[in-house]
């Protein structure tokens, strides 16, 4: 006996397509989807930050590649824009491509940064021209490439906070915040590393990285959030990015000297950016408070984590951000080559000694990310930018010719106290948002942090010109005199701007023959040697130096303990907060259409279609707990719904979102009187207040939704079939209607939820149909279910010389006798008849005498009956 298989179901190609681009639940991508998106957007984020800083230790590699002295007049501009560009950019338009990534979808808008980078890497990698065309190109590239880093930094957080569940995120953000913060330190190990082999190398160690990150993304990264179809804020983002670019243009040419004058902030044109881009910011943030879809939702600004936690990530950020540039000039310039390195080597070492600070964060990020879910983020943040300012007093003790050791030490607390810092504050500030408002949240956060690292530039800067300024003229004028230079020109070096001085020892060049030029001929081998050497250079700043870093470091103490203070200042966690799973993110309110609907507005229906709420349902639950069960009218259970608990004052207190079953619970929510609403798509919304005591409360719903299927179902005869089981499921596989077709084969499948649904009918022993519809409130779908039977009968028809018998006649009768089915051997002998309805059966074969024989089909499966004529009329039973 053989068992047929029912035929395979064709997926329409359209419902194929809809479901690849549908939105997808956490629960359906399975437990391990949340560590494939922390191990992508943490390599995004490495690959980002890495880029940020991957140039900074190799610029003079660069430049010598491509045969440009940065330190001439005409080339500064390169060396600043080398250095700042990439930052600029992600800075101006992260915040805007948070907006698209709520807009149109994060993972999206991730995998167009990851292939824009990618590429962006490839050009620069493959430069081939010299002079100012190749300064100009690598800066144009550099600026593309910070474009695809500014896509990802502004959707990897949104990505994590939507795929992990609030007691994880901490650790999720944490690691991810290891990859931002850590990779603009690994930058520079790999650019110190890599420049001085080949400078092309500094850029073409991200392509493979970047090839992969990109497959791998489109591959395995899908949407779990809601996406809003609101209008992009064009004006916003306008005004915006001419303001921040403005000010911060500004600030990158105010550290040149101008005039007279050892810097240039009395510039017209850096006063003109400064000023200009402050009124433009001025004016887009009053465009912000007026349109509807704003860029940046200085609403957000109202949550005290969010704006304390912002407050503290900028201030940190401009402590960290300069602390880079600090460091490499006081090694590449000064430390490395009164220990003996050359100038070539300074670049590499440099790299290789500022480890202990990128290992202590390391190792304290990722811990506090573990630590600040269990016990919350403010003291670990605090304690961090405490450390933090402790070790840049450390350094502001220490001398300019240190001993190593105790330097190194101060830099893995400085690396420790950041670590510690980090982690606590991305998740503060990341809980602390509305769901949907996560990608714009964070990519403000990300704005400030960027803006903050291009701020600190200027500010050191201009710190450590200012001490130069007062101590660098007399220390050129005597040492250079002490060795044999006349007065008059070592007065004439005297009297060159600082920051000639600052870029040769960021770069950790030797300026002295550039600047003595025809008068090193004169003097003579021995002077003319130590001149130009490794020695004399840095020992003659080192005090001056010493000026600069005192001013320096003093700002760094002062905004670290700011920063600690604003850290306090977060608060601790909200109690509903904690117990928020994961969910998506969009509009709960939303239709199928996806307009964005003010969540705390009270749900309008019908009396008619009014959703029930199972108030008999209603009891105590575990304490400070909120659960409850969401079912269709049909008893089955609504997957995925958004379940959002609000308090008197309409603001929200927590969410959930159902399960397979359409259970939920909202945990460590504290007593008194709440409203839930719920929201799933294709159903009406439905609300109920509930009072939270000392035993919680738990409360069911009955959802409607406002699509209809009627149909009947048939057997192949036409004939209908009463009491068939039909099942309505939707796009997820979820079960959202049940019923049973009447003595007619009728039946009508109410309160759907509206769109694509697939109705299947399922009668014992025979093949189930499915058919996927559009159910619609305004008029039912209509559809036929037609059951085929499964019972076969298959044989071979053999004369009595034992030869099978070609167009022998086979007839099939029932019990009742009627004949249901006849056909005739093929040229082998044999036969086949399909369709058959359970029962029993007579098979009736003839050509020269008949044979008869009995089947038994009431399992409904296939039976092999074969017929011998030499048998005669003899009956036979088989199974």
């Amino acid at each position: 006996m053989e068992v047929q298989s029912a035929p395979q179901q064709t997926l329409d190609p359209q419902v194929s397509h809809s479901r690849h681009k549908r939105t997808w639940s956490v629960d359906e991508l399975g437990p391990r989807y949340k560590w494939i998106a922390l191990s992508n957007t943490t390599l995004g984020m490495l690959m980002a930050t890495i880029n940020s800083s991957i140039v900074l230790i190799a610029l003079p590699d660069i430049f010598r590649g491509i045969h440009i002295n940065p330190l001439e007049s005409s080339n500064t501009s390169y060396l600043l824009w080398m250095m700042m560009g990439f930052l600029v950019v992600t800075a101006v338009l992260v915040v805007g491509f948070g907006r698209l990534g709520d807009m149109y979808g994060r993972v999206r808008m991730y995998n167009l940064g990851f292939a824009v980078f990618a590429i962006s890497s490839v050009f620069l990698a493959i430069t081939w021209m010299d002079g100012s065309t190749a300064a100009i190109w690598l800066i144009a590239w550099r600026v593309v490439q910070g474009i695809g880093g500014a896509f990802l930094m502004a959707n990897s957080s949104a990505i994590l906070t939507d795929a992990f569940p609030a007691k994880q995120r901490g650790l999720a953000l944490g690691i991810n915040g290891v990859a931002a913060i850590a990779g603009s330190f690994l930058g520079l190990v790999i650019g110190g590393l890599l420049g001085p082999v080949e400078w092309r190398l500094v850029f073409l160690v991200s392509v493979p990285f970047g090839v992969f990150g990109t497959i791998w993304a489109y591959l395995k990264l899908h949407d779990t959030s809601e996406r809003h179809h609101a209008k992009m804020d064009w004006w916003g983002n306008v005004t915006f990015a001419v303001g921040l670019i403005a000010v911060l243009v500004g600030i990158t040419y105010g550290i040149q000297p101008y005039g007279g004058h050892t810097m240039g902030w009395t510039s017209p044109m850096v006063l003109s950016c400064l000023i200009g881009g402050v009124v433009v910011l001025i004016i887009f943030g009053i465009i912000e408070t007026r349109v509807a879809n704003p860029l940046f939702n200085l609403g957000l600004f109202k949550i005290r984590a969010y704006s304390f936690g912002n407050a503290a990530n900028l201030l940190a950020s401009l402590g960290r951000g300069g602390l880079q540039f600090v460091l490499i000039i006081w090694l590449q310039g000064i430390w490395l080559p009164q220990h003996g390195y050359s100038f070539e080597q300074t670049p590499l070492w440099a790299g290789i000694y500022m480890l202990p600070m990128t290992i202590g964060f390391l190792i304290a990020a990722p811990v506090s990310g573990v630590v600040t879910d269990r016990i919350g983020g403010r003291a670990l943040a605090t304690v961090g930018m405490l450390a933090t300012a402790v070790s840049f007093l450390l350094l502001e003790i220490l001398p300019v010719n240190f001993n190593y050791w105790a330097f190194a030490a101060i830099l893995l607390v400085n690396g420790l106290g950041m670590g510690l810092f980090t982690s606590p504050n991305r998740a503060d500030v990341m809980n602390s948002l509305p769901a949907n408002a996560r990608g714009a949240g964070a990519g403000m956060t990300a704005t400030f942090q960027n803006s903050a690292m291009v701020l600190s530039i200027g500010f050191f800067f201009s710190l450590m010109i200012a001490g130069l300024s007062n101590s660098l003229p007399s220390a050129l004028s005597s040492g250079l005199t002490a060795h044999g230079v006349p007065a008059d020109a070592a007065a004439g070096i005297a009297q060159l701007p600082p920051v000639g001085v600052l870029f040769a020892a960021f770069l950790g060049y030797n300026p002295i023959q550039q600047l003595l030029g025809g008068v090193l001929n004169q003097l003579p081998a021995d002077q003319a040697s130590f001149l130009t050497g490794r020695s004399f250079f840095p020992n003659l700043i080192s005090q001056p130096f010493s000026d600069g870093l005192t001013a320096a470091f003093w700002f760094a103490i002062i905004v670290c303990v700011i920063a600690a203070i604003c850290s306090w200042f977060v608060g601790k966690p909200k109690p509903a907060a904690a117990g928020v799973p994961h969910e998506t993110v969009g509009s709960e309110l939303a239709a199928e259409s996806g307009e964005l609907v003010d969540i705390t507005a009270s749900p309008v229906t019908s009396p008619m279609d009014a959703p029930t709420v199972r108030r008999a349902a209603m009891g105590p639950g575990r304490p400070g707990e909120i659960s409850g069960t969401l079912r269709t009218p049909s008893g089955a259970g609504v997957a995925g719904a958004v379940i959002t608990v609000t308090g008197g004052d309409g603001m929200q207190i927590g969410r959930a979102r159902a399960a397979q079953d359409g259970t939920y619970t909202v945990d460590g929510v504290s007593p008194g009187t709440y409203t839930l609403i719920v929201t799933a798509t294709g159903f009406q919304p439905a609300a109920a207040s509930v009072t939270v005591n000392g035993l919680g409360a738990v409360q069911d719903f009955t959802v409607q939704g406002g699509g209809v299927v009627a149909g009947i179902v048939r057997r192949a005869d036409g004939a209908p079939v009463e009491g068939t089981a039909v099942l309505a499921t939707d796009a997820n596989g979820q079960v959202v209607g049940r019923t049973s077709s009447a003595h007619d084969g009728k039946f009508l499948l109410s309160s759907l939820p509206a769109g694509e649904v697939t109705v299947t009918a399922h009668v014992d022993n025979h093949q189930p149909h499915a058919v996927t519809v559009l159910a619609g409130a305004m008029e039912p779908a209509v559809v036929e279910l037609v059951v085929a039977a499964m019972g076969v009968l298959h044989g071979t028809v053999t004369g009595p010389d034992g030869q099978v018998l070609v167009n022998a006649t086979v007839t099939v009768s029932d019990s009742a006798g009627e004949q249901v089915a006849k056909t005739q051997t093929d040229t082998s002998g044999q036969y086949e008849i399909r369709d058959l309805e359970p029962g029993e059966y007579t098979v009736v074969t003839s050509l020269y005498e008949p044979a008869v024989k009995q089947v038994d089909l009431s399992s409904g499966e296939s039976s092999d009956v074969d017929v011998d004529l030499a048998s005669g009329a003899r009956a036979d039973a088989a199974s």
